[in-house]
């Protein structure tokens, strides 16, 4: 039969895997495709309207 671990082995245990989890989502979640270019503004197309052209509109 195994011998039961400490309570504080099992927290230490669990904040480990908690901390390796939360690294790799942090990884996955900032990688992105080799070939982006960071700060590239949008086209003029796929933005918003300017807030004056938002007036003009509405009035």
């Amino acid at each position: 039969m195994p011998v039961r671990s400490r309570t504080a082995e099992r927290y230490a245990r669990a904040l480990a895997a908690g901390l390796v989890a939360v690294a790799a989502l942090l990884l996955a979640a900032n990688a992105a495709p080799v070939d982006a270019t960071p700060g590239a503004p949008a086209p003029a197309s796929d933005t918003a309207p300017a807030p004056d052209d938002l007036a003009a509109a509405t009035r």
